[in-house]
């Protein structure tokens, strides 16, 4: 066993956090979970995350046999992008999917040429690189309320719709967290402050849901659970805090988009009307920084979360 690389951090009881370099440093997170020799992967990032996951699973001394799951929170290319790629090193794995997500996973055609719709071709090739499939014979699909077995070591998943249809979280008894995805908001590092982290809900498009994801939430908090494992940004405690303001933004946010919704161009106004609510929040929080650098560190959130309202809005009666 080797030492583990910068970018690749031991949380304990067998949880590794890994900074897939997506983006800016401590943006995006995929986890490797170790239990008895035998290993999983939850989330991968992008394909160009997996060279770093592999080498954290060479680091810790474990062959890519071990490997026996890759479980992506859901479809999203910052949380799934690579695990085609990943798959295809992992020659034992089988890959966990949400029901309504499999089948972009087996067949990435349609997950591209949406995500293309979003960022452009350009984007698409420098930030996620050439998506593959993986074999549908080494796909399963997640049932709402099912485990699996890791080595002895029990995994849950819920399904949890709101940030996307195709979502679930996995419930780890042994620490008592969820791997949250995106359902559990976002939680940048920079954000800490003597009052702990600051996070917040993402609503990105296409099936931004904001009584699915009230619903979801809740599902998760009454599990009582003693940290979060979030994609933005690794580990959180002080998860009952951090749930009710998330359900207090999200309420906020509703408010914002039905209040904007025949504005004139809506769009920039939402990315207005949201930055605000961050300036406020963020200061009441204790953070200090400028509206500039805020906007510097959240302008993808702010950007991604407004077309996700307005496709919201647009789907509204």
């Amino acid at each position: 066993m080797s030492s583990l690389p910068s970018y690749a951090q031991d949380l304990g009881d067998g949880i590794f956090a890994i900074d897939t370099g997506f983006h800016r440093p401590v943006f995006d997170a995929a986890y490797l979970m170790v239990e008895n020799g035998r290993a999983a992967f939850i989330d991968s990032g992008t394909n160009f995350a997996v060279p770093r996951l592999l080498a954290t699973l060479e680091a810790l001394g474990l062959a890519r046999e071990a490997v026996e799951y890759v479980i992506p929170t859901h479809v999203h290319l910052d949380h799934a992008g690579g695990v085609g790629l990943l798959m295809q090193n992992l020659p034992a794995a089988t890959a966990i999917v949400h029901p309504r997500g499999a089948r972009h996973m087996i067949d990435p055609s349609a997950l591209v040429a949406g995500a293309t719709a979003v960022y452009g071709e350009e984007e698409m090739a420098r930030s996620y690189g050439s998506i593959v499939g993986v074999p549908a014979q080494r796909v399963r699909e997640s049932a709402d309320g099912m485990s699996i077995d890791l080595a002895g070591r029990l995994l849950r998943f819920l399904d949890t719709p709101g940030h996307a249809r195709h979502h679930h979280c996995i419930w780890d008894s042994r620490t008592r967290g969820f791997f949250t995805g995106d359902t559990f908001g976002l939680s940048y590092r920079e954000f800490d402050t003597d009052k702990g982290p600051w996070l917040l809900p993402t609503t990105t498009p296409v099936q931004f849901e904001p009584d699915k994801l009230r619903e979801s939430v809740q599902r998760l908090l009454a599990y009582q659970p003693e940290c979060m494992y979030l994609t933005h940004y690794s580990r959180v405690r002080d998860v009952q805090r951090l749930g009710a303001s998330l359900l207090e933004q999200l309420a906020r946010l509703v408010a914002i988009g039905r209040g904007l919704k025949n504005a004139p161009d809506r769009h920039e106004a939402l990315k207005r009307a949201l930055l605000a609510e961050y300036v406020a929040i963020t200061a009441a929080h204790g953070c200090r920084f400028s509206e500039a650098e805020l906007t510097r560190l959240l302008g993808v959130d702010l950007e991604l979360n407004a077309q996700g309202m307005g496709v919201w809005l647009d789907k509204e009666t």
